[in-house]
């Protein structure tokens, strides 16, 4: 009986928050609030279950039926943030602004103090925006100055990069800094709690603090820069951005690498366009040894020039590689315009090379071996 009543008291007893008295219990929200709530989803649900097959045994349009689902869930998000308005109006009862008032200051109650800074919910609630504004800021301060600003510098990719990501970081760090001054945050005990907190965690956090540091270096120089086409640990890929604790690089099988930044200083990385994205592309190809090397050489080179790949400015060159136990292996070497077209011009040039001996009828050998049989005297005569 005693765990009955326990029960009962907690499901059907006002709530209480310390001093602070809420006019319902466990049930009432359950029963007026998250009912009615789940009932209003599972409805919607049907709602678009139905309306889809409808469209279907219409045979509407795909795109008429997205654009139709897209703005069925949009009017059902809007309905459901005023029903769920009504229904705590309607839990709350008439004095709603008061205890409305009396929660803000619940929330605005202080857990931490230090100096002139006293930190609550509202605090940290109000950070939210406030990092919201700072990345938000960043980014289109960068936008802005690529488009209008940076592109017309006469100066390289990396500086121009370099100039960017400063200038973002920069602009968020300004907005954070007014930001948390404006919610009532003193900068001057903000940073002795940081200097006191890093004194204890430094030795913890080695790692962090080194790939933020290696991250600076990276944006300020310029070394790897967002689109560069680099090759690390093996892995080649497209660097897709550049944070303050990691790198994104993007596979060429479409996998995303999060390389820590202080690896991509204490290692070499192979970058393609560091400063220059031209690059040399070799494809290799081999003959028989009766072909006319000459006729060989011309037909490759004829081949690659029709290719749109081609940096303009330097001639591809044919050139005799080796002489292997199949045949005679060639060389082309060729410039192209842009490093990340390197896979798609290698294949390219290995199959116009195939057609173009396919027409000339120069001969691609596949691996062959000659055995040579010796007859000693006295021996018999071998079948053939």
């Amino acid at each position: 009986m005693r765990a009955l009543e326990i029960l009962r008291d907690i499901f059907f007893k006002d709530i209480s928050l310390g001093n602070f008295n809420m006019p319902f219990s466990i049930s009432d929200l359950l029963l007026k609030v998250l009912l009615p709530l789940v009932l209003v989803v599972i409805l919607y649900r049907l709602i678009l279950l139905g309306l889809k097959h409808l469209m279907k045994a219409l045979k509407v349009k795909e795109d008429i039926a997205v654009s139709i689902s897209s703005w069925s869930r949009r009017i059902f998000r809007i309905a459901a943030f005023f029903a769920g308005i009504s229904l705590v109006g309607s839990l709350l009862g008439t004095e709603i602004a008061v205890y409305i008032g009396q929660f803000i200051n619940l929330l605005n109650q202080p857990f931490f103090e230090t100096g002139n800074t006293k930190i609550s919910l509202i605090t940290l609630l109000m950070l939210i925006p406030v990092f919201w504004a700072a990345s938000w800021g960043g980014k289109y301060t960068r936008v802005f100055l690529d488009r209008s600003f940076i592109r017309n510098l006469n100066i390289d990719e990396a500086r121009k990069f370099s100039i960017g990501s400063m200038s973002r970081y920069a602009v968020m760090a300004i907005i954070i800094l007014f930001g948390l001054s404006v919610i009532g945050i003193d900068l001057s005990a903000l940073g002795v709690l940081f200097g006191v907190l890093g004194i204890g965690l430094g030795f913890g956090l080695q790692g962090t603090v080194s790939n933020f540091f290696a991250g600076l270096v990276l944006i300020s120089t310029g070394y790897v820069k967002e689109n560069d086409r680099i090759v690390v640990n093996n892995s080649e890929g497209i660097v897709v951005s550049i944070k303050m604790l990691s790198t994104i690089v993007s596979t060429t099988t479409h996998e995303n690498l999060i390389i820590p930044n202080s690896h991509l200083m204490e290692n070499v990385v192979h970058n393609y366009s560091f400063d220059d994205r031209k690059i040399v592309v070799i494809n290799k190809i081999q003959v028989s040894y009766n072909s006319d090397l000459d006729r060989v050489i011309e037909v490759m080179e004829e081949t690659v020039m029709e290719s749109s790949f081609l940096v303009k400015s330097e001639k591809p060159i044919a050139r005799v590689h080796s002489f292997d136990d199949s045949g005679i292996t060639m060389k082309l070497i060729s410039w192209i315009n842009d490093s990340a077209n390197k896979y798609e011009f290698l294949g390219w040039v290995n199959l116009e090379l195939w057609r173009a001996f396919k027409r000339e009828g120069i001969e691609i050998p596949y691996p062959q071996l000659d055995l040579h049989l010796i007859k000693k005297e006295g021996e018999p005569e071998l079948p053939l």
